[in-house]
Parts: structure tokens; sequence; C-alpha cells
């Protein structure tokens, strides 16, 4: 048994030690995802040898604070997305219905073919923008239901899981599919007039993940093209999509600071979407940013339609004065600097 848990040990020592490196090769990009499964593992491994083999020893010692510092490593990585931590995003103490912003999202999977299960929930959630992912044409067939009450869209199925889809009851203005790193990978942004008369921007991303000889840096340099651009908009934004990375990663948390964005579950939880079918094998991939004149009107996970992703539903209140005070993530020059690097070696990957 002692040998298992030194076993076991070592290797979470390892991966938790591994997901330091800022290299974007997949193998090592894929520790990042399951920091939550690491530390439960971890605290059993720390309690477990504890209650067996105590604390004597020069050998015990060191594996024990080993294992302990593993452990508190990754509890700090995800601390900020529990409910202990401060929210991030303020609750909307008035929230306006003409300035508010009601957005579903959801990687629908493309072979699911439950259509009906994710028309039906977009009926019964209401939203004012619908952003589907993994729409292939099959989809973009159902989806044409959606025409009716959405009069303002931008459709782009494609057949290799990064197809597009997005509706809106809200007027649309530019907008445009963009292939921002990779030819077969698209993105969405237009701006989106609210019922209030303001103009916000929306970008809609759903880039590469981290898979066998897939590594991340097409995946990191779209993300952070999109940062750099939301951060020199004049107009208030939000960036939505199943990114393939988690909310505490060094690339997203990159990604918040080049763009001066908040993340509204920090503070509220993970609100992991991915994999429905394994619930001890959750992260959350599925995200929703926003500029700091936004305040939080709901945030919720929505029932599964048949994917291997949960939909997300977010309602968002536009107010100017929320920037003053929200903290929003600033980049300083070695954050710029890296940026830039990350997106040159992206567009270069991808030539």
């Amino acid at each position: 048994m002692k040998l298992v848990l030194v076993t076991f040990g070592c290797f979470l020592i390892f991966v938790t030690f591994l997901s330091l490196s800022r290299s974007p090769r997949w193998w090592i990009r894929v520790t990042d995802f399951p920091r939550l499964q690491i530390a439960v593992c971890l605290a059993a491994v720390l309690l477990c040898y504890a209650l067996l083999y105590g604390f004597d020893g020069g050998g015990n010692g060191v594996f024990l604070a080993a294992v302990a510092g593993a452990l508190g490593y990754q509890g700090f990585r995800i601390f900020p997305y529990t409910i202990l931590a401060p929210c991030q995003t303020k609750k909307a103490a008035k929230a306006r219905p003409d300035a508010s912003i009601r957005l579903l999202i959801s990687n629908v999977l493309m072979e699911n073919r439950r259509a009906d299960a994710f028309l039906a929930l977009v009926r019964e959630a209401g939203p004012d923008l619908v952003l589907a992912v993994e729409t292939d044409a099959w989809w973009g067939e159902q989806l044409k239901a959606l025409d009716r009450d959405y009069p303002h869209s931008v459709k782009q199925p494609q057949g290799n899981y990064y197809g597009m889809h997005l509706f809106s009851k809200l007027e649309l203005e530019s907008p445009e599919v963009r292939f921002l790193v990779e030819k077969d990978v698209p993105s969405v942004r237009t701006a989106v007039r609210l019922r209030s008369g303001d103009w916000i921007d929306f970008f809609g991303v759903h880039p590469q993940p981290p898979v066998p000889h897939e590594d991340t840096e097409e995946r990191d340099a779209e993300i952070l093209i999109v940062a750099k651009e939301v951060r020199a908009d004049d107009r208030p934004a939000i960036v939505a999509g199943d990114l393939n990375d988690v909310a505490w990663s060094h690339t997203t948390r990159l990604f918040q600071r080049v763009s001066g964005t908040l993340d509204p579950r920090r503070g509220r939880g993970m609100f992991s979407t991915f994999h429905t079918r394994y619930p001890f094998f959750r992260w959350p991939l599925d995200h929703i940013f926003h500029e700091a004149s936004f305040t939080l009107v709901r945030l919720q996970r929505l029932r599964s339609i048949g994917s291997d992703h949960f939909p997300v539903l977010a309602e968002l209140h536009y107010e100017p004065g929320a920037a003053k005070r929200q903290e929003a993530p600033e980049a300083d020059h070695a954050d710029r600097k890296e940026a830039c690097e990350k997106v040159a070696e992206g567009k270069e990957t991808a030539s």
C-alpha cells in the first residue's frame, strides 16, 4: 500500500510540476485541465499516507511536504473559481431590461442529433443571443427554426467540428466571419444594439484544443488576437464561446489581463461544462467574458442537450458607471510582450 501511495503521489507531483511549464506542447498543456481532480487525489494521498504511516522519519516528512506543496499550488489556482473567493463581476443592483442582454452559448456536438432538445432549451431560456458551435450543414438546417424569433444571424456551417451559428433578436451591425489564425477555424465579430440604443461588440470564438499532434500555438494566438482587439475597441465588449481552455490556465488569465475583461464565474463557482457524461472529469471550457461596464444579472449552467458540453446562460447588465466599481485585470509590459510573441508563433505555426 505504501508503494502504491508513493508512486501515485509522485506521479501527481510530477503532473503538477509539469503544468508550471509555459510550453505549448499538447501533452504539457492538457495538465492545465484537471486541476480540481488532481487536487482531490493529492488530498486523498496526503490523508491516507499520514493516517497509515504518520510523519515520523525523514522520508515520510519529505514526501508529505511535497504532496502538500503540490496540493497547495493546485488549490491556489482553482480557489478564485470557488464560492469562497471574492466575485470579480458585481451583481447588478437594478437591472433595466432595455440595458440587459441575455446570452446562451452551447457546443452542440456535431454528431449530436438531438436538435429538438437544444431548440426547446432556447425557447425556454429566451436568450437575446444564441451562439452554437460545432454546427455542420445538418445542424444548419435544424437551426432554421430559430429564424422567425431571431431575425439577425451569422451562419458558418462546417463539417470539421468548427462550424458556428449566431442568432440574435437584437440588431447586428457589420457582422463578419473571420479566420484569425487557421483557414478552417472561424470566429465571429459583430456589433450588437441593445434595446437601450447602446452599441456593444460581441466576439464568438472556438479555437482548436490541445490533442495529440495538435499543440496550442494556434489556439493561444486566436484567443490573444481577440484580447488585443477588445482592449483596442472603443465599445464595451463580450467574448464568448468554447475556448478549449480552462478558466485557470495561464493563457486564459493572460487573455483577461490583455483584454481587461472580467469573468463572472470568479467567486461563484466553476460552472464546469465538459464532459456531461463523466461528473468527476469535468472542467470549465465554455466561457463568457465581459468588459467592466457590465454587471451580472444571472449565470447558469443549463441541462444537457445530448452534447458532451452543457450549455451556459448569462444575463449581463450594461451600466457604464460599473467600470469605476469593478477592478479590471491589467496587462503589464511582460504580458503585452508575451501576447505578441504568442500571436506571432501561432500564425507562423499555422502558415
